[in-house]
């Protein structure tokens, strides 16, 4: 999908003479574009999810909602988490959010409660609430979770991971020739479902229309973007 976004981005950009958009530049707003979209997906969500409550939303075909989750669930994963010192475990480095973090124990997954830190600082204050094996808790922080109780192994989070950036890969041909697409190890292909191939263009065709100061460029972009708004209201 990547090289038919590039294609397409490029046609809208040299129809009137707007400019060249280099590969670097595409990458870099092809990356921006799509973390775009993925963000909005949640805030896509919940807004439906309020419009169903209030009956404003359809069911089967017209289940928007589901078509949303099913769109984030592409991201959902689980992974060990690497212990780096006793009761803290390393998260991810491509965590969005985490859904859960469990441990194992006898082959059944046990759920840790997140707290916050004045929680388990109170939990902790008395035998009767501090944390045990049978009901572990977990305060996470940026880059690590700790664990409660501290002999707590086996530890694994269920989280949404971030989009992988996409990457474009091409051949330089040289003499002010355009490049050509060659897709080889390095190349990554957008993660959202081909769906969103128009808005991923739309998106970077307004990146584009700022970069080279084109405001007919981002004023077309806005109104196709405004469009897509209505359409998905």
């Amino acid at each position: 999908m990547i090289d038919d976004v590039r294609t397409t981005v490029l046609a809208v950009l040299n129809k009137n003479n707007y400019g060249y958009l280099s590969p670097m530049d595409f990458n870099l707003y092809a990356k921006q574009a799509q973390l775009e979209i993925f963000e909005n997906l949640f805030y896509q969500y919940n807004n439906q999810i309020n419009s169903e409550n209030a009956r404003r939303s359809g069911t089967d075909y017209a289940d928007i909602s589901k078509g949303i989750l099913e769109d984030i669930d592409l991201f959902n994963v689980s992974s060990p988490l690497a212990p780096v010192a006793l009761g803290f475990f390393k998260l991810p480095n491509d965590y969005y959010f985490i859904t859960t973090i469990t441990y194992s124990v006898s082959n059944v997954d046990v759920v840790l409660e997140r707290v916050s830190q004045n929680k388990i600082t109170a939990l902790n204050a008395s035998p009767l609430t501090a944390p045990s094996v049978d009901f572990p808790v977990y305060v996470q922080r940026r880059d690590d979770a700790r664990v409660y109780p501290d002999t707590t192994t086996n530890v694994t989070a269920n989280y949404i991971r971030y989009p992988k950036d996409p990457v474009w890969t091409y051949l330089t041909l040289g003499n002010g020739n355009t490049p050509i697409y060659t897709p080889n190890a390095s190349t990554q292909d957008f993660e959202l479902p081909k769906s969103y191939q128009n808005e991923l263009v739309i998106k970077i065709l307004k990146y584009a229309g700022v970069e080279i100061r084109e405001t007919m460029v981002v004023d077309f972009a806005n109104k196709q973007e405004q469009q897509n708004n209505i359409e998905q209201q």
